[in-house]
């Protein structure tokens, strides 16, 4: 056996549940149905339905913390407990995401991949609360816009506001979670040759003011990219690029009127980019 056998006589068998979840996913060696049958049967009985999800949500939130995060969640899926406490997010496997080369990538494999990438970087709870659930828009988009999603934005916000009220999630997870959904995507389209709207999207997402913020933002973003096939531990040029950019506004002079500081900074991009080029088009 890779781990002990729960004791689900205590108190909260739910917890239980989770707790050996998590164990299991640290243990070096592969699950197998006798490990995973005990929680099965527990899920079965409706352990996780009779539970409050606040609750769950410490337990959900240690999960996702651990170095395992990615297996522990696969753990869940796999003994029925992620369909139980987290549906929106069980509804993205299975759902093609485009990608690069001719086959597409599956939605919920990739927040398991990205989930990897932020344990790897010991990201914080509120960039692997937005990397599980910042996609779930996607789950429903219209069949003959696939592997395109249409408008998930739209969808996916009401979406992880309810999953945060569900769970009574820190607000800082639900901040962080909106930006990505609305953020993730434009950054990575952010190009040398647009100084202009790379100015922009730098004043839109207060990156000289709420300098935190911005670098979790781009942790999501570079375990995001990570999760696609034969890019797990790369380099993220979209998030040096930024850094960049940053850099360059910062000998910037500071300037009152938002319109100006704009320009001066779109100049100073320019310049550090080496390229006079700009676009008026939005990143």
């Amino acid at each position: 056996m890779a781990a002990s056998t729960p004791d689900f006589g205590e108190t909260n068998p739910a917890i239980a549940l989770l707790r050996m979840a998590a164990l299991l996913a640290e243990a070096q060696a592969e699950w197998d149905d006798a490990e995973l049958d005990p929680l099965r049967k527990q899920v079965e009985k409706g352990v996780l339905a009779d539970a409050a999800p606040s609750e769950i949500w410490p337990e959900l939130a240690a999960l996702l913390m651990g170095r395992a995060a990615s297996r522990a969640m696969r753990i869940c899926r796999d003994c029925g407990a992620l369909e139980q406490i987290l549906p929106e997010v069980e509804a993205l496997f299975g759902v093609p995401q485009i990608a690069e080369g001719e086959v597409n990538a599956d939605l919920g494999e990739l927040m398991l991949n990205a989930l990897s990438e932020a344990a790897l970087c010991g990201a914080p709870l509120p960039a692997r609360f937005a990397l599980l659930v910042m996609n779930v828009g996607k789950s429903d988009s219209p069949r003959e816009h696939l592997p395109v999603h249409y408008r998930h934005i739209e969808r996916g916000r009401p979406r992880i506001e309810a999953i945060c009220a569900r769970f009574g999630a820190p607000q800082e997870c639900l901040d962080l979670a909106l930006l990505a959904l609305a953020e993730c995507e434009r950054v990575h389209r952010v190009s040398k040759v647009r100084a202009g709207p790379v100015a922009a999207m730098l004043e839109r997402l207060d990156a000289f003011g709420a300098p935190s913020r911005f670098a979790q933002l781009m942790t999501v973003c570079t375990c995001d990219f990570r999760a696609y096939e034969g890019q797990s531990g790369q380099p993220y040029a979209k998030a040096a690029l930024l850094a960049i950019a940053i850099e360059a506004c910062a000998e910037a002079a500071k300037i009152d009127s938002d319109r100006e500081r704009q320009i001066v900074h779109a100049e100073a991009i320019a310049k550090a980019f080496r390229s006079w080029r700009w676009s008026d088009a939005e990143v």
